[in-house]
């Protein structure tokens, strides 16, 4: 039975850069985009160190779900480690897919405790919240916001904010606010050019407009269950809070979105914020890097605030922890990856290098507020973080709220009530075809 965890010969060698353990070829299996390719650069080290050679398959965002699902779920050899989202930690537990670490890192001194608690939760525990790991927190992320320094501090525009709110133009301190700023930039011709208020999700096919509108459902109180665990919606999921933040998504939708803004992501709110047309846009901290460093809307002309609460401080959750695949035949070598990925060393160079450590020694260090211009909220967010459900019915649970979310916002079918209420009918079928109700 080929081991799973790393035994003391494949210790000795790692501390060696060489040796016993034959040299493998490992491909480790993630999204395209730029956190990815700091990951190539960050893995020379370790195959320098290692002897082993690493090859990456990275898949763009839209088909990344399909593409991977499909993979774990027919066995497949692709991937010999897989930076899968948080939401499959459900289904890579309980339907084999990935190897469970526990005794790989207690035979190696690895301890959770090392890691941000919240992303120890969201990335590597099923059941949730239990000692059982499935992966080691690889990507803190969280859903964020950034907007038009330069516009935010233009004398001339605080004054005509000034008079048409009677309040100061600032950062959004509540979802209200945000939507406020918003109306007040959309349509104003700034530099001879007509902007518009934000960018936020609202493509339908794989998970954004659920990624953005939850972003409102949380901040105003939102609830999968009544009581974790029991699968309780009634009242949760379609309380009169989750109702007030729907509506709130769909008029910040109608009123203040670019023109013909109707199945927008990542890729087009980015966009859409570096071609000078909004004010303020949402998007994973995994992006504020680029964005800080873009030479036309980044530098001095940006800055970053965390989601903004209403009723509670609350942020989408994102971000991945990184797992071996079981169906790999290059296990050893494999969590040979993860045991050097988890040091305090390498967790420093991968947030210079534009990854997002989840390790305390970096997160916990007094200066890391000052590392970036994005630090100090990124630990804000991180505390608030919530997650969608995690369960083995995953996709299918999304397909029902990306559908019912998109008929209402987007299209202007039905209400906010109908459409919570629908999603409720779809999740019980769901969940009863898996025999939890």
């Amino acid at each position: 039975m080929k081991s799973r965890y790393l035994g003391a010969s494949a210790a000795v060698a790692i501390a060696a850069g060489a040796g016993s353990v034959q040299a493998e070829t490992l491909t480790l299996c993630w999204a395209a985009w730029d956190p990815a390719n700091a990951l190539v650069e960050l893995s020379k080290d370790f195959e320098a160190q290692s002897g082993h050679s690493m090859r990456f398959e990275f898949v763009p965002w839209p088909n990344f779900a399909d593409r991977m699902l499909n993979e774990l779920n027919s066995g497949g050899k692709l991937c010999d480690l897989l930076i899968g989202d948080s939401q499959w930690i459900g289904g890579g537990a309980e339907n084999g897919h990935y190897v469970k670490l526990n005794d790989f890192f207690d035979a190696n001194g690895i301890s959770m405790d090392d890691f941000m608690p919240a992303t120890v939760y969201a990335y590597s525990t099923w059941p949730k919240g239990t000692p059982n790991y499935y992966a080691l927190p690889a990507m803190g992320d969280a859903n964020g916001w950034f907007y038009r320094k330069d516009w935010f501090t233009d004398p001339e525009i605080m004054a005509a904010y000034k008079e048409a709110t009677g309040e100061e133009l600032r950062e959004p301190q509540s979802q209200r606010e945000l939507m406020q700023i918003a109306k007040f930039f959309q349509g104003r011709e700034i530099d001879g050019k007509t902007v518009y208020g934000v960018s936020i999700f609202t493509e339908r096919g794989s998970e954004g407009i659920t990624m953005g509108a939850t972003g409102a459902l949380y901040a105003w109180g939102f609830k999968y269950e009544n009581t974790p665990g029991s699968y309780d919606m009634e009242g949760a999921v379609n309380s009169p809070e989750a109702v007030e933040a729907l509506e709130f998504y769909k008029e910040l939708y109608e009123c203040c979105t670019p023109p013909g803004y109707d199945n927008a992501y990542m890729e087009q709110s980015l966009d859409a914020f570096k071609s000078g047309q909004v004010a303020m846009a949402m998007n994973w901290f995994a992006f504020f890097p680029g964005l800080y460093a873009d030479p036309n809307t980044g530098g001095d002309k940006i800055d970053f605030f965390v989601n903004p609460p209403q009723n509670v401080a609350a942020s989408t959750l994102g971000g991945q922890g990184i797992s071996v695949v079981s169906y790999s035949d290059k296990q050893d070598a494999a969590l040979e990856y993860i045991k050097w990925f988890a040091q305090p060393e390498v967790q420093k160079k991968w947030w210079s290098m534009g990854g997002y450590s989840c390790h305390m020694s970096v997160l916990g260090d007094p200066g890391f507020a000052d590392t970036a211009p994005f630090a100090a909220d990124f630990l804000v967010a991180m505390e608030g973080v919530r997650d969608f459900w995690q369960e083995p019915a995953y996709a299918s649970l999304l397909l029902a709220m990306q559908e019912r979310l998109h008929n209402y916002v987007v299209a202007g079918q039905g209400t906010a009530q109908e459409a919570l209420d629908g999603l409720i009918a779809d999740w019980t079928e769901i969940f009863e075809d898996e025999g939890k109700l």
